[in-house]
């Protein structure tokens, strides 16, 4: 069993990326299920679209997860309540529309619980992640209500997500970080079988900053004259990782980084 998952989606050369690549990733990797996080891959660089969503799904995304940005496009708010395989950060002040949470068929006809959190360092004020990480752990459990679990942890500091990592070990096939853009080398397992990565990265134009216009963004930082934020619209790199799981316990095997683009020398 073998899961991809992909961070944040950024703007129209994300897309394309992804729509043009996924397909063949899929086969060369004998991968089963498939998450992509795209909170930012509208052509602004913020929230996404049904458009968007359609299209990742028909290209073989499993679920697409989210963060922060998911109600910047407010057609979204509709959408989201009728498309269960589009998820919203669990711990949002509720009510909120949609879920944080799934459970979805592999093509292997596994059950993969897949879990959308957000962090409360830094970030939008949103419920307590830990609270509502204890009370999901009460309510589901490994191998009881799922084969496998997928946890997109979208957080901006490196100690939040660590902690999460670690407060699922063992009862997680995978825990992941998206929101900071940059992919972190300390994909790993965990002690008691978890793999874990603390930022998965973009799928997006990496010669900018975390996918917005370089000089634009350049010119906000030193207060001369700006717009607001847009992506960059170079070639995009995919940046994510790939998980190979033990079927029968439900934790990781293995877990690569996964960086094809400008930034390896992978395809």
């Amino acid at each position: 069993m073998k899961i991809l998952f992909l961070g944040d989606v950024v703007g129209n050369s994300g897309c394309t990326k992804v729509k043009d690549n996924l397909s063949d990733l899929i086969k060369k990797n004998n991968i089963d299920f498939v998450v992509v996080n795209s909170e930012n891959a509208d052509e602004s660089g913020v929230g996404l679209s049904q458009k968007i969503c359609l299209e990742f799904f028909n290209c073989g995304v499993d679920v697409i997860t989210t963060g922060n940005h998911v109600w910047d496009q407010k057609e979204i708010m509709k959408f989201i309540d009728k498309e269960n395989r589009l998820l919203r950060p669990k711990n949002l002040f509720e009510p909120a529309p949609g879920n944080g949470f799934g459970i979805f068929k592999s093509k292997n006809n596994f059950k993969i619980g897949v879990l959308n959190l957000m962090g409360n360092v830094f970030m939008k004020k949103c419920d307590d992640v830990f609270e509502v990480s204890k009370k999901f752990m009460n309510e589901y459990k490994l191998k009881k209500d799922f084969d496998f679990l997928i946890i997109d942890f979208h957080g901006e500091i490196t100690s939040e997500k660590n902690a999460i990592g670690h407060f699922f070990d063992g009862k997680a096939t995978l825990v992941i970080g998206t929101h900071t853009h940059i992919p972190t080398n300390d994909a790993r397992i965990l002690k008691n079988g978890t793999a874990y990565q603390t930022d998965a990265g973009m799928c997006g134009d990496y010669d900018s900053v975390i996918g917005m216009n370089t000089n634009n963004s350049l010119n906000r930082f030193l207060k001369k004259e700006s717009v607001k934020h847009f992506p960059a619209i170079g070639e995009a790199t995919l940046s994510g990782a790939i998980v190979e799981c033990n079927i029968e316990t439900g934790l990781a095997i293995k877990i690569e980084s996964y960086i094809s683009g400008n930034l390896s020398n992978k395809t």
